[in-house]
């Protein structure tokens, strides 16, 4: 099999002759390692895309306090300021635009403008690279919808918005679901096999609103999302932080083929067992909390080995996704690419 086959089966749930493997390069992965990263990288190719060398950040000395700790403020082009302790995670918003913003506050708030795709040629070319290597190529960046609302406003006042049916709240969200049209639209222009979208919905304990409320306020406005991917017949893959069970099959039923899940926050089985059925696709990505930064080699390898027999890889449905957080031990993340590479 091609790599880009080794996906499409994997997603369809068909065998496979080997275990598909992705890359995310992180920022704070090679901060924190360096070219030993990039050269272990390089010993187990993915499927996702070619090899290519990451470069390796050097952080400039205002990045850091009197103590020499890193931390960061930040005003992205949404008029949200992020403040940062870790070089390369997402950080938290310090100030909202739209903090206390009232009906006609919130409609008035302008948007950025919006790209216009100047980097067309380039992820056609990449696209096209990837193609000629036969591998799978999946598009990020394209938008999310309770991530871009939390960055907006403070959390509170979004998740009493949703419960009560404000009517500027509603039309908030609207609003970035159209902003985030062209981007799926331009997805599908040039060519890529899979969108990759991102929204954090629940708790290691559950999700962070009454399924019902979810169904009724994010599932219609992912589906008019999504629906000229689905029609296309693209991919589209899902990243959500906690347990979210409840909507699983929900995130099925409105064109997500596969997700990136939480692993530790579900019990292992009964989720590969639930996402089987539903015949949605899992990226595997080892237990980054707990075991990737503070277990030993030994228990990356026996969790590793049973990620893969608990969700069945070799009859599909399941990839192995490798992402190096901050704190990752070399020696942890070393013994996964070798575990991989032994059994997938």
């Amino acid at each position: 099999m091609t790599g880009r086959e080794r996906v499409k089966a994997a997603i369809a749930f068909k065998p496979v002759d080997r275990a598909p493997l992705q890359y995310l390069a992180t920022s704070i992965g090679f901060y924190e390692h360096g070219e030993k990263l990039n050269d272990l990288y390089a010993t187990l190719p993915g499927d996702f895309g070619p090899f290519v060398r990451s470069p390796i950040p050097v952080l400039p000395p205002e990045d850091f306090d009197a103590d020499g700790r890193y931390h960061t403020f930040t005003r992205d082009e949404w008029g949200t300021v992020w403040e940062r302790r870790i070089y390369g995670l997402w950080g938290m918003p310090s100030e909202y635009p739209l903090a206390g913003a009232d009906a006609q506050a919130t409609a008035a708030y302008r948007f950025p403008e919006r790209a216009t795709h100047s980097g067309e040629d380039i992820a056609r070319e990449r696209i096209e690279v990837t193609k000629l290597q036969q591998l799978y190529y999946t598009m990020h960046g394209v938008g999310s919808l309770m991530e871009r609302l939390r960055g907006l406003l403070p959390e509170e006042e979004l998740l009493m918005g949703i419960a009560a049916d404000e009517p500027h709240i509603n039309a908030l969200a609207d609003r970035i679901v159209e902003y985030h049209a062209p981007d799926i639209s331009h997805a599908i222009e040039v060519g890529t096999d899979c969108l990759s979208f991102g929204d954090d919905y629940g708790t290691e304990r559950g999700l962070l609103m009454n399924p019902a409320m979810w169904r009724r306020f994010f599932k219609p406005r992912l589906r008019h999302l999504f629906e000229p991917a689905v029609r296309a017949g693209l991919d589209i893959h899902f990243h959500s932080c906690g347990v979210i069970t409840p909507i699983i099959p929900d995130l099925r039923e409105v064109g997500v083929t596969s997700i990136w899940p939480q692993l530790p926050a579900y019990d292992m089985e009964e989720l590969a067992a639930l996402c089987r059925a539903e015949h949605l696709a899992v990226a595997i990505h080892t237990d980054r909390a707990n075991i990737m930064t503070n277990g030993t080699p030994a228990q990356v390898r026996e969790l590793a080995k049973r990620e893969f027999d608990t969700f069945r890889m070799m009859e599909g449905g399941s990839w192995f996704y490798v992402e190096v957080d901050n704190g990752f031990p070399f020696a942890n993340i070393e013994a996964l690419v070798e575990t991989i590479a032994q059994w997938r």
